[in-house]
């Protein structure tokens, strides 16, 4: 989670159900989301230094500026017993919910979930500004209508709507009139959900805008509200609550990126006509290639910090998309069944255990015939024939290599600039599919593969 401004403030804090026992701390929230709680003292009653109940469920507390404050989820680092002076003590937080306390074993629910994403104003590339320039008479006009919302309905029963906040001129603007404008994605459930199901979908969000732009993005500016808790607003009128959401959320990237819209892969205007069916499409995608969109995504953030790790991620990836998109096997499976059989009759007994083990995953293809499968659909985008065919070789030789250590295969595998080059198509194999699975046609990726800079970049390496 992106924390764009320092958070760090003072408060009072209790645990739920004892308001009474109210212990002074400081609460920092870090960039990327870490939580922590230093409190004076410790929450329990009297001296139980060797209790060894050091997680804490909820803690309440009351800080400044934004009031009452939920924490949840925690535990001590640093707990300290003091006899007679002043000692400290330190929890991490899991989860901050800042605006409302919530009682000891009271579930979190919300009906509304909104969250932003590094460079989605220019992934979204939709502005409500208009500045019309008289040079002649040097003189501006500026004028601003809010985009209409973008609603898209998803599968799950939510309601994905793509908004915008701005803000107006105050006065006096006697020498600035400022206008801004910045686009969020916002979740809806008429029912009241769990913050996790909402969690869950902006995680998956994310990383589709990880993908689209072909960069690691960061989630900030998380709130939420629910139809349970409401303010008022005079003249009968009821308000949610905007309760705003802290918790180490991934992916996230120290660095905070800046992209254009010709740096993606593709922006919003690509898929506007059916950007309802593409966000679906890509939640479902989780509940059958959720493995191997770890491994993709895992390379793209950093996971690995020595190359021959990125390339057994995306070479482990590549096997693993091609086991959830297809069941393909040597040979069917009562040709298979009658082959074993055939085969542990004339076996002695006492290496039946071990030739069962080989023969159980006999009737599976291997990785070069998987990789081949998955470079068909787009050959035309590949290489020669003679390319194609080195590139896998290769792509299984490496593998083989780093998996093994086979002295034979030493000279074939791919070292250096050439593992780094061979990682590079292995992550365009993806970027194709994955257009493919949220829905693109052969034509539009044709079109993306033409306009997009970085795909191109790649592409020339092979």
């Amino acid at each position: 989670m992106r924390i764009e401004e320092e958070y760090k403030k003072t408060g009072y804090f209790w645990l739920p159900e004892k308001e009474e026992n109210k212990i002074p701390g400081i609460l920092s929230i870090d960039d990327g989301g870490k939580i922590e709680l230093e409190i004076v003292g410790h929450f329990d009653e009297g001296l139980k230094p060797l209790s060894g109940d050091d997680n804490l469920s909820r803690i309440i507390g009351h800080v400044e500026k934004d009031g009452l404050v939920t924490l949840d989820d925690c535990f001590y680092t640093k707990k300290n017993f003091s006899f007679g002076g002043i000692s400290k003590s330190k929890v991490v937080v899991h989860k901050a919910l800042s605006g409302a306390a919530w009682d000891k074993d009271e579930k979190v629910v919300f009906n509304t979930f909104s969250f932003s994403v590094d460079c989605l104003d220019e992934w979204v590339g939709i502005s409500g500004i208009d500045v019309d320039n008289d040079w002649d008479r040097r003189t501006a006009t500026i004028r601003y209508d809010p985009p209409e919302k973008i609603r898209m309905e998803l599968k799950n029963g939510m309601t994905l709507e793509i908004c915008f906040a701005y803000t107006l001129p105050g006065s006096p603007n006697l020498t600035e009139a400022k206008i801004t404008q910045r686009a969020f994605f916002r979740l809806e459930s008429e029912n009241p959900r769990d913050l996790s199901d909402f969690t869950s979908i902006a995680f998956k969000i994310t990383n589709l805008m990880c993908f689209a732009m072909d960069e690691i993005v960061s989630l900030k500016n998380v709130s939420a509200t629910s139809s349970e808790m409401l303010r008022d607003g005079g003249n009968d009128k009821k308000y949610p609550v905007p309760i705003s959401i802290y918790y180490q959320s991934i992916p996230f990237s120290e660095k905070i990126p800046k992209k254009t819209w010709h740096e993606m892969l593709f922006n919003f205007g690509a898929i506007k006509t059916n950007a309802q069916q593409m966000f679906n499409n890509w939640l479902n995608a989780y509940e059958y290639l959720s493995p191997a969109l770890g491994l993709y995504f895992s390379t793209k953030a950093g996971a690995q910090k020595y190359l021959d790790g990125k390339f057994l991620a995306l070479a482990q990836g590549l096997e693993t998309y091609h086991r959830r998109t297809s069941s393909e096997t040597l040979m069917d499976k009562d040709s298979y069944e009658v082959l074993v059989s055939e085969v542990l009759e004339g076996c002695p007994a006492e290496h039946l255990d071990w030739l069962k083990g080989r023969l159980m995953h006999g009737n599976e293809i291997n990785l070069g015939k998987r990789i081949k499968k998955i470079i068909e659909p787009f050959k035309d985008h590949l290489g020669t024939s003679a390319e194609r065919s080195k590139l896998l070789r290769k792509i299984v030789d490496t593998r083989n290599y780093l998996t093994h250590y086979s002295e034979s295969l030493h000279d074939k595998s791919a070292k250096g600039r050439d593992l780094w080059v061979l990682c590079m198509k292995m992550e365009v194999i993806f970027n194709l599919h994955f257009l493919k699975v949220i829905g693109f046609a052969d034509e539009e990726i044709s079109r993306v593969v033409e306009n997009c800079h970085p795909l191109k970049r790649k592409l020339k390496e092979i």
